[in-house]
């Protein structure tokens, strides 16, 4: 199984701001439902309750450290993982050839250090953030493809 991390990212890392991307770029919503649908998506409780509801033809899996944590909008595609191995055996279990990173901060720390792949959107933003991607040592990492959209750079990283 492969294991990804996908990000949008401002120009100085920045990821989120008072819960929410401090960007609307329709272009990057569509290459991320692309790249991810028919997979499962790892991500933190504060970036689940962000978008509210289980993204459809998802896998949602929360990582959280509150084993009595139980999300709203719950359905057979959500399930709550205490540890990434266990969020991963998740994936691995139900068959999934790639299970993705989703967000947010502290689940991309984690992500990072095991991923094969990055699937990494820069977008042109300099503004005001409170939540910032980890710094990535790319040494460890090329670059497989690279194409620009209208506002956003699209880049996919594989680890050497």
């Amino acid at each position: 199984m492969i294991v990804s991390v996908i990000a949008a990212i401002g120009k100085n890392y920045q990821l989120g701001l008072n819960g929410k991307m401090p960007w609307h770029h329709p272009e990057d919503l569509k290459y991320f439902k692309k790249i991810t649908m028919n997979h499962h998506l790892i991500m933190g409780r504060k970036t689940y309750e962000s978008i509210g509801f289980p993204l459809p033809n998802r896998k949602s899996v929360i990582l959280t450290k509150d084993i009595s944590y139980s999300p709203a909008n719950v359905n057979e595609n959500v399930s709550v993982a205490t540890s990434v191995e266990q969020a991963l055996n998740f994936a691995r279990a139900r068959g999934d050839e790639e299970v993705f990173f989703a967000g947010g901060s502290e689940i991309y720390k984690l992500g990072i250090d095991l991923a094969d792949r990055i699937y990494l959107t820069r977008v042109e933003y300099d503004g005001i953030a409170d939540i910032y991607f980890p710094i990535i040592d790319f040494k460890q990492f090329k670059i497989v493809t690279r194409s620009n959209g209208e506002k956003v750079l699209f880049e996919v990283w594989e680890r050497n």
